[in-house]
């Protein structure tokens, strides 16, 4: 919504907001790190723009609620700050570094979690957004390609990061079987000659009665 608000506002009121852009390894391109993802350069790239940001930002939120937050604050801020320190000398602008982030974080969750439910989601990522990959190479020097390198590697990062958090994989019975196993095995005893532990074997000792005179000669 702010970033239409704000393109709308330069294509019927004349503002120029595309100054607040990235600019790499100058002062006052560091506040490019917040604003940049706002701006955008025409109808086409804030209309693509969107429709990826929406849908990646529905499986972030949904899938991965636990850490939503702070995978996308983070892909926002450190892809900014990884792009301000070797980005090409020009005005990055637009949201393509948060949407390569999210993709690569949502790509990679299900690959490294080794989940059957999240490898489907990352195959999803891969069908729809699978073409993009071409564009973190200098391809097109129009397009901001360290931005989205920037944000993959950020998104690759917190996939690892955060592979022990949000959705926990169901596991097989085998698997199940073999912590049992495990902890069975370590509750016994080492020492063959402790007999405290759960391998211990105990011997109650019983006389055998004596037989009733009753029953004695019959």
């Amino acid at each position: 919504m702010i970033c239409w608000m704000l393109w709308l506002s330069e294509e019927f009121f004349g503002y120029h907001l595309k100054q607040f852009g990235m600019r790499p390894r100058e002062l006052r391109g560091l506040i490019g790190v917040i604003t940049m993802h706002f701006l955008h350069g025409d109808f086409t790239h804030i209309g693509q723009n969107t429709l990826s940001f929406v849908i990646l930002n529905v499986m972030l939120f949904f899938f991965y609620r636990g850490v939503s937050w702070k995978v996308f604050l983070r892909i926002a801020i450190i892809g900014g700050a990884l792009l301000w320190l070797w980005g090409r000398s020009s005005n990055h602008i637009g949201a393509s570094l948060i949407i390569y982030g999210l993709a690569a974080f949502v790509f990679f969750s299900g690959v490294f979690r080794r989940d059957e439910k999240m490898l489907r989601i990352s195959l999803v990522v891969a069908f729809y957004f699978g073409s993009i990959v071409w564009w973190v190479f200098p391809i097109d020097p129009s397009i901001s390609w360290e931005g989205h390198m920037s944000g993959s590697v950020v998104g690759i990062a917190l996939a690892w990061l955060y592979r022990g958090q949000g959705p926990i994989r169901d596991k097989y019975q085998w698997e199940i079987d073999e912590e049992l196993e495990k902890e069975r095995l370590e509750g016994l005893s080492e020492d063959p000659f402790d007999y405290t532990g759960e391998g211990r074997i105990t011997y109650d000792f019983k006389p055998k009665e004596k037989p009733s005179e009753d029953s004695e000669g019959s």
